[in-house]
């Protein structure tokens, strides 16, 4: 068979493997090796008191609901060094800060920066464009904790964002460098749902990536 008929065959499946999200940038680029140097891997750990800022563990004992999971003191530690501001100890304990943060974003954070998304296509695309884009669930009871996690560069196809979401750093019961919001949440259901239609929110922030220190 001639090169250019198996060309012409293919052509379709190649259009659908295309990146639903635009291609990564620099700055995106940027945003994927700052958050894979982050240490979340073996940081932050669950059922472990730890530095917010580090994720070093600081206490000997397990006990109490600040050694919980750390997906909030993450989030805003990774915020931190990005010179960016997210609601974080001292201004809220560690315990139920996603859930503070969440209502900090919607009601706070234009003041400093932030702003919100209307889908994940636009979470995608913004952190591919080498934004700090938070994806984040406010558990309706507010005696239980909600999850919040930092949208990774991806050039992952239409079909899959709409499977399992955009790609995502975070810690949390399960401490990932890169997993996918399906996963990333699966202990809170309703969060995500194929297509997008669950109950998480997005929210961006611009990095100025020349002040960061590499």
């Amino acid at each position: 068979m001639r090169w250019w008929l198996i060309g012409l065959l293919l052509a379709p499946f190649v259009a659908h493997a295309e990146p639903c999200c635009g291609a990564i940038t620099q700055q995106g680029r940027e945003l994927a090796r700052f958050l894979d140097g982050s240490g979340v891997d073996h940081l932050w750990v669950a059922g472990r008191h730890v530095d917010w800022r580090t994720g070093q563990v600081n206490r000997k004992d397990s006990a109490g609901p600040d050694a919980a999971t750390h997906c909030s003191a993450f989030a805003a530690a990774m915020a931190e060094r990005l010179h960016v501001y997210l609601l974080r100890p001292p201004e809220h304990k560690q315990s139920l800060l996603a859930n503070a943060q969440m209502g900090w974003l919607r009601d706070d954070g234009a003041a400093e920066g932030w702003r919100p998304l209307a889908s994940p296509v636009a979470a995608q695309t913004a952190a591919n464009r080498g934004e700090l884009v938070l994806e984040a669930f406010e558990n309706p009871n507010p005696h239980k904790p909600g999850h919040v996690a930092i949208v990774q560069p991806s050039e992952k196809t239409s079909a899959e964002l709409d499977r399992d979401g955009p790609e995502e750093t975070q810690a949390g019961e399960r401490n990932a460098l890169s997993i996918t919001t399906a996963a990333g949440f699966r202990h809170h259901p309703g969060a995500w749902l194929p297509g997008g239609g669950g109950t998480l929110r997005y929210y961006a922030h611009v990095v100025d990536w020349r002040s960061v220190q590499r």
